[in-house]
Formats: structure tokens, C-alpha cells, sequence
């Protein structure tokens, strides 16, 4: 376990708890999404593995919980990722959509993805090994493709 988790794993509960009752806090996944993207491109999933705070819980929590099992195959196709990706993505444009431009609800709706997306990963992790999300990660997938890009310009 590295210490960056210790302390970004109590950002998960922040924003899925707090956030339940203060719904801004859902700017905190914004900003995070902001920043590893821009990382991205520089260190690939480097946030997914280091400072991903539902990545830490899975790593500190989870893993104590995980019934360590394979991974479903199909998790591991691109086209599925993608699928899951586009899903997930559309429904928070669609949701984005609905706001009304109203601030604090805005706020909810990532607050929101981010508790469906923490519950999905407790099914999956307590069932198969404990990061099954990480491997159908939309934010994830999009940090390993932007990752590729960014090392094809550097060594170019």
C-alpha cells in the first residue's frame, strides 16, 4: 500500500457520503478527472494505480473482502470497454443535460456517477479480485489510450 492512497482514499467517502448532503462536493470528481486526464497524457494510468481514490479503497479495504477469483474475460475486450465506456459516458451527458444549468444539481450528478460507479466496483471486486472495475474503468481506459498518444508525440 503507498502513502498516496492512505491519504486519497478518504476522498471516496467524502464524495459519496458527503456528497449525498452537500452535492457541490461532486466539483471534487471534476477536477480530479481534469487532472488525470492532463496527467494522462504524460504517465498513462499513473493516477489509476497511485492516487485513484476508489483505487485505494479497493487496494485497502476490498482487497481484504475479495473472493480473488478470475477476472470475466470479456471485461478485457476493447470493444466491451468501450461499450461500457459510451454507456457511461452517455448517461452522464444525458444527466448534465437535465440539470437546467443549475450549479448544485450538477454537482449531484457527479456525485451520483461516482456512488454508482463505487457500487459497481464493490459487486465486481467482492466477486471476482478486488479491482475488476480498474480493468472496465471508462476514466481508466480513456488515461491508457490518451497515455498512447502522449508517448507516441514524445518519442516521435
Amino acid at each position: 500500500m503507498k502513502k498516496s492512497q492512505l491519504i486519497m482514499v478518504w476522498l471516496l467517502p467524502i464524495i459519496v457520503i458527503g456528497g449525498l448532503f452537500i452535492p457541490i462536493l461532486g466539483y471534487l470528481v471534476v477536477a480530479m478527472m481534469a487532472f488525470f486526464l492532463i496527467l494522462s497524457f504524460f504517465k498513462g494510468r499513473y493516477w489509476c494505480w497511485n492516487l485513484c481514490p476508489r483505487g485505494s479503497f479497493l487496494d485497502i479495504v476490498l482487497s481484504k473482502m475479495s473472493r480473488n477469483k478470475s477476472v470475466p474475460r470479456i471485461f478485457t475486450v476493447q470493444w466491451f470497454r468501450w461499450l461500457i465506456f459510451v454507456l457511461l459516458i452517455g448517461f452522464l451527458i444525458f444527466r448534465v443535460g437535465n440539470t437546467g444549468g443549475n450549479l448544485i444539481v450538477l454537482g449531484a450528478v457527479f456525485v451520483t456517477m461516482c456512488l454508482i460507479t463505487t457500487i459497481i466496483s464493490i459487486v465486481l471486486g467482492t466477486a471476482t479480485k478486488h479491482r475488476a472495475w480498474c480493468v472496465v474503468c471508462p476514466m481508466g481506459l480513456l488515461q491508457e489510450k490518451i497515455g498512447k498518444t502522449g508517448n507516441k508525440k514524445g518519442k516521435g
